[in-house]
Protein backbone atom coordinates (compact mmCIF):
# COMPACT_ATOMS: atom_id res chain seq x y z
CA UNK A 1 0.00 0.00 0.00
CA UNK A 2 2.65 2.34 0.27
CA UNK A 3 2.80 2.96 -3.28
CA UNK A 4 -0.58 3.70 -3.82
CA UNK A 5 -2.74 6.77 -3.47
CA UNK A 6 -5.11 7.39 -0.98
CA UNK A 7 -8.28 7.04 -2.62
CA UNK A 8 -6.96 3.70 -3.96
CA UNK A 9 -6.11 2.54 -0.30
CA UNK A 10 -9.92 4.26 0.86
CA UNK A 11 -11.72 2.10 -1.91
CA UNK A 12 -9.87 -1.25 -0.86
CA UNK A 13 -10.22 -0.35 3.12
CA UNK A 14 -14.46 -0.10 2.06
CA UNK A 15 -14.62 -3.08 0.08
CA UNK A 16 -13.16 -5.02 2.60
CA UNK A 17 -14.99 -4.27 5.44
CA UNK A 18 -17.71 -4.49 3.19
CA UNK A 19 -17.45 -8.27 2.64
CA UNK A 20 -16.91 -8.71 6.64
CA UNK A 21 -13.34 -8.23 6.83
CA UNK A 22 -12.43 -8.71 10.70
CA UNK A 23 -9.12 -6.70 10.01
CA UNK A 24 -7.32 -4.65 7.35
CA UNK A 25 -3.80 -4.92 7.88
CA UNK A 26 -1.26 -2.06 5.46
CA UNK A 27 2.19 -1.80 4.88
CA UNK A 28 3.13 1.94 4.39
CA UNK A 29 6.23 4.13 5.08
CA UNK A 30 7.31 4.62 9.06
CA UNK A 31 6.13 8.14 9.61
CA UNK A 32 8.78 8.57 11.98
CA UNK A 33 11.24 8.08 9.03
CA UNK A 34 9.44 10.78 6.61
CA UNK A 35 13.10 12.65 6.32
CA UNK A 36 11.54 16.33 6.36
CA UNK A 37 9.33 15.22 3.51
CA UNK A 38 5.74 16.95 3.39
CA UNK A 39 3.20 14.31 4.53
CA UNK A 40 1.62 13.21 1.37
CA UNK A 41 4.87 13.99 -0.85
CA UNK A 42 6.52 10.91 -2.95
CA UNK A 43 9.91 9.84 -1.60
CA UNK A 44 12.94 8.63 -3.37
CA UNK A 45 11.43 4.76 -3.97
CA UNK A 46 8.12 6.00 -5.01
CA UNK A 47 6.01 5.22 -1.88
CA UNK A 48 3.75 8.27 -0.48
CA UNK A 49 4.74 9.72 2.42
CA UNK A 50 2.06 10.18 5.32
CA UNK A 51 1.99 10.93 9.05
CA UNK A 52 0.41 9.35 11.55
CA UNK A 53 -2.02 11.95 11.53
CA UNK A 54 -3.21 10.76 7.92
CA UNK A 55 -3.75 7.14 9.32
CA UNK A 56 -5.68 7.78 12.39
CA UNK A 57 -7.76 10.03 10.51
CA UNK A 58 -8.75 6.92 7.89
CA UNK A 59 -9.10 4.58 10.95
CA UNK A 60 -11.76 7.22 11.95
CA UNK A 61 -13.44 7.88 8.86
CA UNK A 62 -13.67 4.04 8.22
CA UNK A 63 -15.24 3.43 11.59
CA UNK A 64 -11.85 1.44 12.69
CA UNK A 65 -9.71 0.88 15.59
CA UNK A 66 -6.11 1.79 14.81
CA UNK A 67 -3.76 -0.70 17.08
CA UNK A 68 -0.30 -0.12 17.83
CA UNK A 69 2.26 -0.48 14.58
CA UNK A 70 4.39 -3.48 14.25
CA UNK A 71 7.94 -2.54 12.44
CA UNK A 72 9.37 -3.94 9.57
CA UNK A 73 12.24 -5.06 8.28
CA UNK A 74 12.40 -2.74 5.32
CA UNK A 75 12.33 0.12 7.76
CA UNK A 76 8.26 0.58 7.27
CA UNK A 77 5.66 -0.22 9.54
CA UNK A 78 2.43 -2.64 9.57
CA UNK A 79 -1.01 -0.60 10.43
CA UNK A 80 -3.21 -2.94 11.73
CA UNK A 81 -7.19 -1.66 11.76
CA UNK A 82 -10.13 -3.42 13.39
CA UNK A 83 -13.81 -2.28 13.27
CA UNK A 84 -15.26 -0.89 16.15
CA UNK A 85 -18.40 -2.60 17.75
CA UNK A 86 -21.81 -1.40 17.51
CA UNK A 87 -22.65 2.57 18.86
CA UNK A 88 -23.13 2.60 22.63
CA UNK A 89 -27.13 1.71 23.83
CA UNK A 90 -27.10 4.72 25.42
CA UNK A 91 -27.49 6.76 21.82
CA UNK A 92 -30.55 4.70 21.29
CA UNK A 93 -34.07 5.23 22.62
CA UNK A 94 -35.18 2.29 24.62
CA UNK A 95 -33.63 2.85 27.80
CA UNK A 96 -35.58 6.53 27.90
CA UNK A 97 -33.87 9.57 30.11
CA UNK A 98 -32.44 7.20 32.45
CA UNK A 99 -29.95 5.40 29.73
CA UNK A 100 -27.23 8.31 30.70
CA UNK A 101 -28.28 7.09 34.33
CA UNK A 102 -26.53 3.69 33.59
CA UNK A 103 -22.96 2.57 35.62
CA UNK A 104 -21.86 0.48 33.59
CA UNK A 105 -22.72 2.19 30.21
CA UNK A 106 -22.52 6.23 29.93
CA UNK A 107 -21.51 6.40 33.49
CA UNK A 108 -18.40 4.91 33.18
CA UNK A 109 -17.58 7.30 30.40
CA UNK A 110 -14.47 9.48 31.33
CA UNK A 111 -14.57 12.18 29.03
CA UNK A 112 -12.42 14.73 30.59
CA UNK A 113 -9.06 11.71 29.69
CA UNK A 114 -10.50 12.22 26.30
CA UNK A 115 -8.30 15.28 24.52
CA UNK A 116 -11.48 16.03 22.10
CA UNK A 117 -12.92 16.64 24.84
CA UNK A 118 -10.77 18.49 27.66
CA UNK A 119 -9.23 20.80 26.04
CA UNK A 120 -11.62 22.44 24.29
CA UNK A 121 -13.98 22.29 27.50
CA UNK A 122 -11.33 24.07 29.24
CA UNK A 123 -10.85 26.92 26.81
CA UNK A 124 -14.62 27.22 26.72
CA UNK A 125 -14.86 27.79 30.56
CA UNK A 126 -11.79 30.06 30.14
CA UNK A 127 -13.66 32.44 28.24
CA UNK A 128 -16.40 32.49 30.48
CA UNK A 129 -14.78 32.13 33.75
CA UNK A 130 -16.88 33.13 36.72
CA UNK A 131 -15.18 35.33 39.17
CA UNK A 132 -14.22 34.09 42.78
CA UNK A 133 -17.26 33.68 44.58
CA UNK A 134 -19.40 33.37 41.93
CA UNK A 135 -22.31 31.50 41.40
CA UNK A 136 -22.40 28.85 39.28
CA UNK A 137 -25.51 26.74 37.59
CA UNK A 138 -24.38 23.10 35.95
CA UNK A 139 -27.46 21.86 34.35
CA UNK A 140 -27.01 17.99 33.56
CA UNK A 141 -24.66 17.99 35.99
CA UNK A 142 -24.00 14.02 36.04
CA UNK A 143 -21.43 12.70 37.89
CA UNK A 144 -20.03 16.47 37.93
CA UNK A 145 -17.09 16.59 35.45
CA UNK A 146 -18.08 20.27 34.51
CA UNK A 147 -17.25 20.98 37.85
CA UNK A 148 -14.04 19.07 37.94
CA UNK A 149 -12.88 20.80 35.04
CA UNK A 150 -13.62 24.61 36.73
CA UNK A 151 -11.18 23.59 39.42
CA UNK A 152 -8.71 23.22 36.62
CA UNK A 153 -8.44 26.51 35.30
CA UNK A 154 -5.19 28.08 35.67
CA UNK A 155 -5.54 29.45 38.15
CA UNK A 156 -8.86 28.20 39.24
CA UNK A 157 -11.65 30.40 40.38
CA UNK A 158 -11.79 30.42 44.43
CA UNK A 159 -15.09 29.98 46.70
CA UNK A 160 -17.34 28.92 43.89
CA UNK A 161 -20.93 28.49 45.02
CA UNK A 162 -22.01 25.73 42.84
CA UNK A 163 -25.77 24.39 42.03
CA UNK A 164 -25.73 20.88 39.89
CA UNK A 165 -28.83 19.86 38.53
CA UNK A 166 -30.00 16.22 36.99
CA UNK A 167 -32.64 14.02 36.52
CA UNK A 168 -30.53 11.06 37.66
CA UNK A 169 -30.16 9.61 40.81
CA UNK A 170 -26.95 6.97 40.63
CA UNK A 171 -25.06 10.03 39.29
CA UNK A 172 -26.13 12.35 41.67
CA UNK A 173 -25.22 10.21 44.38
CA UNK A 174 -21.82 10.32 43.00
CA UNK A 175 -21.19 14.04 42.30
CA UNK A 176 -22.11 14.62 46.02
CA UNK A 177 -19.69 12.24 46.97
CA UNK A 178 -16.50 14.08 44.83
CA UNK A 179 -17.84 17.65 45.76
CA UNK A 180 -18.87 18.17 49.12
CA UNK A 181 -19.42 21.96 48.98
CA UNK A 182 -21.71 22.24 46.08
CA UNK A 183 -25.34 21.68 46.24
CA UNK A 184 -26.80 19.32 43.94
CA UNK A 185 -30.76 18.76 42.60
CA UNK A 186 -32.60 16.10 41.16
CA UNK A 187 -34.76 17.93 38.91
CA UNK A 188 -36.32 18.00 35.61
CA UNK A 189 -34.27 20.90 34.15
CA UNK A 190 -37.36 22.07 32.22
CA UNK A 191 -38.82 22.99 35.42
CA UNK A 192 -35.85 24.58 37.74
CA UNK A 193 -37.03 25.59 40.48
CA UNK A 194 -38.13 29.32 41.52
CA UNK A 195 -36.03 29.77 44.23
CA UNK A 196 -32.98 29.21 42.58
CA UNK A 197 -31.66 32.93 42.62
CA UNK A 198 -29.49 34.14 39.73
CA UNK A 199 -26.27 33.62 38.79
CA UNK A 200 -22.44 33.97 37.07
CA UNK A 201 -22.62 31.03 35.12
CA UNK A 202 -24.76 28.64 33.74
CA UNK A 203 -23.39 25.32 32.36
CA UNK A 204 -24.96 23.07 30.10
CA UNK A 205 -23.11 20.34 27.90
CA UNK A 206 -25.32 18.05 26.08
CA UNK A 207 -28.35 18.63 27.54
CA UNK A 208 -30.47 21.04 25.69
CA UNK A 209 -30.86 18.33 22.90
CA UNK A 210 -32.32 15.67 24.67
CA UNK A 211 -35.55 14.35 23.83
CA UNK A 212 -37.49 15.34 26.78
CA UNK A 213 -36.01 18.91 26.96
CA UNK A 214 -37.79 21.49 25.30
CA UNK A 215 -34.34 23.75 24.43
CA UNK A 216 -35.59 27.08 23.72
CA UNK A 217 -37.60 26.74 27.00
CA UNK A 218 -34.75 26.14 28.99
CA UNK A 219 -32.49 28.16 27.07
CA UNK A 220 -34.93 31.58 27.54
CA UNK A 221 -35.57 30.60 31.79
CA UNK A 222 -32.02 30.81 31.65
CA UNK A 223 -31.09 33.84 30.33
CA UNK A 224 -34.44 35.77 31.97
CA UNK A 225 -34.38 34.03 35.05
CA UNK A 226 -30.93 32.24 36.18
CA UNK A 227 -28.42 34.38 34.86
CA UNK A 228 -27.36 37.86 36.42
CA UNK A 229 -27.45 40.69 33.83
CA UNK A 230 -23.56 40.08 33.37
CA UNK A 231 -23.99 36.18 33.63
CA UNK A 232 -22.38 34.35 31.17
CA UNK A 233 -23.08 30.69 29.48
CA UNK A 234 -21.33 27.34 28.25
CA UNK A 235 -23.93 25.39 26.00
CA UNK A 236 -22.47 22.01 24.39
CA UNK A 237 -24.32 20.22 21.50
CA UNK A 238 -22.98 16.82 21.06
CA UNK A 239 -21.40 16.30 17.81
CA UNK A 240 -20.18 12.19 18.24
CA UNK A 241 -21.21 9.15 18.82
CA UNK A 242 -19.17 6.01 20.77
CA UNK A 243 -18.41 2.98 19.15
CA UNK A 244 -16.68 0.28 20.78
CA UNK A 245 -15.95 1.95 23.27
CA UNK A 246 -14.18 5.12 21.57
CA UNK A 247 -15.50 8.14 20.29
CA UNK A 248 -16.59 8.82 16.49
CA UNK A 249 -16.84 12.06 15.34
CA UNK A 250 -19.94 13.43 13.79
CA UNK A 251 -23.40 13.88 15.13
CA UNK A 252 -26.09 11.45 13.84
CA UNK A 253 -29.53 10.01 14.41
CA UNK A 254 -30.74 6.52 14.46
CA UNK A 255 -31.89 6.90 10.80
CA UNK A 256 -29.06 8.21 9.44
CA UNK A 257 -25.42 5.68 8.23
CA UNK A 258 -23.47 9.19 8.15
CA UNK A 259 -22.58 11.95 9.78
CA UNK A 260 -25.03 15.17 9.53
CA UNK A 261 -23.98 18.34 11.15
CA UNK A 262 -27.52 19.92 10.09
CA UNK A 263 -28.41 18.25 13.20
CA UNK A 264 -26.26 20.19 15.18
CA UNK A 265 -25.92 23.51 13.35
CA UNK A 266 -29.94 24.44 13.08
CA UNK A 267 -29.85 24.25 17.28
CA UNK A 268 -26.35 25.81 17.11
CA UNK A 269 -27.31 28.77 15.03
CA UNK A 270 -31.01 29.36 16.84
CA UNK A 271 -29.32 29.53 20.22
CA UNK A 272 -26.59 31.66 18.80
CA UNK A 273 -29.32 33.74 17.66
CA UNK A 274 -31.10 34.44 20.66
CA UNK A 275 -28.14 35.05 22.88
CA UNK A 276 -27.13 37.82 20.30
CA UNK A 277 -30.97 39.09 20.42
CA UNK A 278 -30.15 39.36 24.19
CA UNK A 279 -27.03 41.03 24.36
CA UNK A 280 -24.40 38.55 24.17
CA UNK A 281 -21.30 37.93 22.36
CA UNK A 282 -20.70 34.63 21.40
CA UNK A 283 -17.80 32.24 20.68
CA UNK A 284 -18.32 28.86 18.79
CA UNK A 285 -15.96 26.08 19.80
CA UNK A 286 -15.34 22.44 20.09
CA UNK A 287 -14.84 18.66 18.28
CA UNK A 288 -16.89 16.16 19.79
CA UNK A 289 -19.23 18.96 21.33
CA UNK A 290 -19.87 21.88 20.07
CA UNK A 291 -19.15 24.92 22.36
CA UNK A 292 -21.13 27.77 22.16
CA UNK A 293 -20.01 30.65 24.75
CA UNK A 294 -21.81 33.52 25.82
CA UNK A 295 -20.99 36.57 27.29
CA UNK A 296 -22.67 40.16 27.89
CA UNK A 297 -21.57 43.18 30.13
CA UNK A 298 -23.55 44.41 33.08
CA UNK A 299 -25.96 47.00 32.51
CA UNK A 300 -25.32 50.25 33.98
CA UNK A 301 -26.53 50.32 37.54
CA UNK A 302 -27.15 46.51 37.77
Amino acid sequence: MGAAPLIAVVRWARAALATGAAALELDVPDPDQAGGAAPGALRDDGAVQRDWRAWCDLAEELRCRIHTPAALPDGGVRLRLTPLGPEARWHGGAAGRERYAEAAGFGAVRKLEHPGFLLPLLAALERVRPPDRGRVLVLGCHRGDEIEALGWLEPPPSELEVVGVDHAAGPLAEARSRFGGARFLEHDVNELPADLGRFHLAIAIDVLQGPQVDDKLVLRRLVQRHLLPSGRLVLGLPNSRFRGGEVVWGARTRNYREPDLSLVVRDLAAHRRYLQQHGFVTHVGGRYDLLLCACRRARPGA
